[in-house]
């Protein structure tokens, strides 16, 4: 570096903030830069979301995603489950894995886990200080929120030497921050309408965003599909000379829902292929939805078994059955059951309310629900209305996207003839909710990650 240029870097390092000497102080800094998740207008495009702003950040870093092992899932719903399933498998197979994830319920810990476990409030505060004065260099073109956390899980997984990260995507695919992994196999999960905003409108068009994730020649595996958003990831693969297989196709898969006194109303999954067979497993989740989720988590540790990686079945199996995933039809208090689920588009809110009547019994369900002014509201409350005996539209705290609980409840009387009420917050509507019910009704808070998120902060406070 030449003198003009360190006179330059010591007037800026001077005219920097404090030292990040605490974890609050390390979070405050974090939350300075943009959050396009707490934005409810953002511009989808290589300008907003930038790999070359990801990679740059990265290679101040000394490129650390370029030092693990890696699994790649896109897709609409189920990311989170089948990505948590796959890990716990794994774990369970004596591998050290990492775990990234989004949005995170209560704690932002969530997102970075490495079997299991968060990442300490040390190790983060940590990354952080260590990422500052790289992030600072680019003020020009400075990092979002998720650019850094990513950056920052890829750095802890590095440091920590894991054997294997299993990597949710946050938003579509071809752009996600996540998407400068070269993985081992990436896997799709079901997709639907959401984010159409910025995604598209058709499922071929949200599809072609999640198929962004494909890199030549490595495999992916993918649930079975609608027809529209089958073809365009057929093609997406042939395009980028990468085999993909579909469960329930390519693969031999299928579930059946059951009964029984050890379980009670459960489903099981069976998945074989050359190499593995995993007969009439119970699935840790409650729901139809999450076999799929389950059948696509077995299919990529089959996956990983081709490509040299030791799994020992009987301990994969072990691991899958000790699963637990917050915010997925978790009964957080009993007497009147209350029920929180992260249910937040349209196709999302159907699986939820079919799993409640397969698995939970009440006599009436009361709803409480709040979204995204940029969600597909009409398709949720379609949704609602078939399930719920009353509902009431709220919204969360630390939401600044959140819908007008009245804008909602207009369009659910418009779509249904029915009234619903509505709060200015949850508390407000978690009392009404409590007020309404007896001992054998439900209470079910859904529609966003937020709105669990609080919800499980003030009912098991």
């Amino acid at each position: 570096m030449g003198t003009a240029a360190r006179v330059k870097a010591s007037k800026k390092a001077a005219s920097r903030k404090k030292p990040i000497r605490t974890y609050d102080a390390a979070l405050r800094y974090l939350f300075e830069h943009t959050d396009y998740e707490q934005m409810v207008r953002v511009r989808y495009n290589s300008d907003t979301f930038n790999l070359n702003r990801m990679k740059q950040l990265l290679r101040k870093l000394g490129d650390p995603h370029k030092k693990i092992k890696s699994v790649h899932i896109a897709g609409t719903k189920g990311k989170g489950s089948t990505a948590t399933m796959l890990a716990a498998m794994l774990t369970a197979c004596g591998h050290k894995v990492g775990l990234y994830t989004s949005p995170h319920i209560c704690e932002i810990r969530e997102r970075i886990q490495i079997d299991g476990a968060m990442i300490s409030q040390a190790a983060l505060r940590r990354l952080i200080c260590r990422a500052e004065p790289h992030i600072e260099q680019m003020k020009r073109d400075t990092p979002t929120f998720f650019e850094i956390f990513t950056a920052l899980a890829f750095c802890h997984f590095a440091d920590e030497k894991v054997d294997i990260a299993v990597v949710e995507t946050g938003l579509g695919g071809r752009l996600d921050s996540t998407n400068v992994l070269q993985p081992m196999v990436c896997g799709v999960t079901s997709i639907s309408l959401d984010h159409t905003q910025l995604l598209g409108n058709t499922l071929g068009e949200i599809a072609a965003e999640k198929a962004g994730i494909l890199k030549r020649s490595i495999p992916a595996i993918s649930v079975r599909q609608e027809a529209e958003a089958k073809t365009v990831l057929q093609k997406a693969a042939k395009d980028s000379k990468v085999p993909i297989m579909f469960t329930g196709e390519d693969i031999e898969f299928s579930y059946r829902v059951e009964s029984s006194r050890q379980y009670g109303c459960h489903t099981r999954v069976c998945l074989t292929t050359p190499r593995s067979r995993f007969e009439h497993l119970p699935v840790p989740l409650h729901g139809e939805h999450q076999a799929l989720n389950c059948g696509l988590a077995l299919a990529l540790l089959d996956q990983l078994k081709v490509q040299g990686l030791r799994i020992d079945d009987e301990e994969a199996m072990k691991g899958l059955a000790g699963v637990y995933l917050p915010g997925r039809m978790e009964v957080v208090r009993e007497d009147p059951t209350t029920l929180v689920d992260g249910a937040h588009n349209a196709a999302s809110v159907q699986a939820l309310i079919r799993a409640i009547g397969q698995h939970i019994p009440y006599d009436s369900m009361v709803m409480i629900f709040g979204c995204g002014v940029d969600k597909d509201i009409r398709g949720m409350i379609g949704q609602i209305a078939t399930g719920a005996d009353k509902v009431i539209f709220t919204k969360a705290t630390d939401n600044a996207r959140a819908a007008d609980p009245g804008d909602l409840a207009e369009v659910y009387e418009e779509s249904t003839g029915r009234v619903a009420q509505t709060t200015k917050n949850l508390k407000d509507a978690l009392m009404i909710a409590q007020s309404a019910v007896s001992r054998e009704d439900l209470i079910c808070v859904c529609g966003s990650f937020y709105l669990v998120g609080e919800a499980k902060k003030l009912l098991q406070a």
